[in-house]
C-alpha cells in the first residue's frame, strides 16, 4: 500500500460537492481515504476569476500504480464535468507552447467543477510526460500548503528534503487560505 496526498478543488457550480463526490468517487475507485484536511476558500491562482476554489487535501492508501491513479483521477474529473482548456500535465506546465490548443494565447489556467492533483506517491519521483510527482509547484502555493500541513506537517518533500510545515513557512504565496466552517 502506498500513501497518496490527492488535493482536490473546485469554483464551479456545487463546489462543495463536488469535492465530496470527487472523495467518495476516490474511495470506491482508488484506495481508502485515510485522513482529510478541512475544506478552504482560496482566491484563483494563476488567473482571475470571480468564483473563490475550495480546496481540500486527502490521504489516501492504494495499490494503484501512479499510471494507474491518474487515470482514475481524469475519469473521474470527466464524469464530474471537468474540461480541460489544454493538454497538460495539470501542474500548469504545458505539453506544449500553446497549451495544446492551438493559439499561443490560450489560458494555462481556467476555472472548473473539479480538479485532482497528485501531490505525493508516497517517497517517490515520477517525471513523465503525463505526470509529475511531487506536483512540481506545490511548495508555492499556500492553497496547496496549508491543507496538507494540516494532515502532514512532518511529511519531508522528497526532492526538497523539507517538511511541509517548513515549505509552508518559506512559502511567499500571500493568498488567504479561509478555513471553511465544518
Amino acid at each position: 500500500m502506498k500513501e497518496v496526498f490527492i488535493l482536490s478543488g473546485s469554483n464551479r457550480g456545487d463546489r462543495q460537492g463536488f469535492i465530496s463526490k470527487a472523495t467518495d468517487m476516490i474511495e470506491q475507485m482508488a484506495g481508502a481515504v485515510v485522513r482529510k484536511s478541512s475544506v478552504y476558500e482560496t482566491s484563483p491562482w494563476g488567473f482571475d476569476d470571480p468564483t473563490p476554489f475550495l480546496n481540500q487535501v486527502i490521504e489516501i492508501e492504494t495499490m494503484l500504480s501512479p499510471e494507474d491513479l491518474l487515470e482514475i483521477l481524469l475519469t473521474i474529473e470527466v464524469k464530474l464535468g471537468r474540461i480541460r482548456p489544454f493538454d497538460g500535465c495539470g501542474c500548469g506546465i504545458p505539453a506544449s507552447p500553446d497549451h495544446g490548443t492551438g493559439k499561443k494565447d490560450a489560458p494555462a489556467y481556467a476555472g472548473r467543477t473539479i480538479d485532482l492533483d497528485i501531490l505525493f506517491y508516497g517517497q517517490r519521483l515520477i517525471f513523465t510526460d503525463k505526470l509529475m510527482v511531487p506536483h512540481p509547484r506545490l511548495h508555492e502555493r499556500a492553497f496547496t500548503l496549508v491543507p496538507l500541513n494540516e494532515v502532514v506537517p512532518e511529511f519531508v518533500h522528497p526532492l526538497l528534503k523539507k517538511t511541509i510545515a517548513m515549505l509552508l513557512h518559506e512559502c511567499r504565496d500571500q493568498a488567504k487560505v479561509k478555513k471553511m466552517d465544518d
